[in-house]
């Protein structure tokens, strides 16, 4: 088993990533290729990994769905106090990943996570479906719960109270990471992989090329 998962290798093709070819904004570039992972149909192509790290520094990380972004940041929605609410509470930086195998692409981005505006929470959980709005509402994320009978149980009874309209709940709502690093990476043969990175420094983008 273990000689055939050293043996597991996926050869990258020629698509260059150079310096001369990428806009000075790394917010411009990354929706370059977020709008080539759109045009090309990939499945959860706004898919992305948010890693955080408690105040008692233990790291823990989950794929979720980028729902917005813009040069203030990036946004996703979830329940205040799940595991990664309570990470964020204790220790307000994270990072995200984008991974597009179909593209041999790759985007690392770091920076400080803060709670969105109240308003945009709320305009995102009135336009989600109703059944999404429901989970939301009512699974208490990241604790034990005793079976999948019993999550059931408090969707029925909530329908039955509240019915298809209700408020979003005050332990649920949007973050937005704020980058101070992106980190582009494109395949390429043999490994000799490119990487572009910006890091922001005295509120300019610096760019430069890592070793792979």
């Amino acid at each position: 088993m273990k000689k055939d998962i050293k043996k597991l290798r996926h050869e990258y093709g020629e698509i260059e990533l150079n310096e001369t070819d990428i806009n000075s904004n790394p917010f411009a570039q990354f929706q370059i290729w977020f709008k080539q992972a759109i045009k090309m149909k990939l499945p959860d192509a706004n898919a992305m990994t948010l890693a955080t790290v408690s105040a008692d520094n233990k790291p823990s990380a989950r794929i979720l769905l980028l729902k917005e972004y813009n040069e203030k940041g990036f946004c996703f929605f979830t329940n205040y106090n799940s595991r990664k609410g309570f990470d964020i509470e204790g220790n307000p930086y994270g990072a995200l990943v984008f991974f597009w195998p179909e593209l041999e692409r790759q985007i690392r981005i770091e920076g400080k996570i803060e709670k969105l505006e109240p308003e945009l929470s709320d305009e995102y959980f009135l336009d989600r479906p109703v059944g999404s709005r429901t989970a939301a509402a009512v699974s208490p994320q990241s604790d034990e719960i005793e079976n999948r009978d019993t999550l059931s149980l408090m969707v029925e009874k909530f329908k039955e109270k509240n019915g298809g309209e209700f408020a979003r709940p005050d332990f649920w709502g949007g973050y937005r990471l704020i980058p101070d690093l992106f980190e582009f990476w494109q395949g390429r043969e043999s490994r000799l992989n490119d990487r572009i990175e910006y890091n922001l420094k005295n509120k300019q983008w610096e760019i430069r090329r890592l070793a792979p």
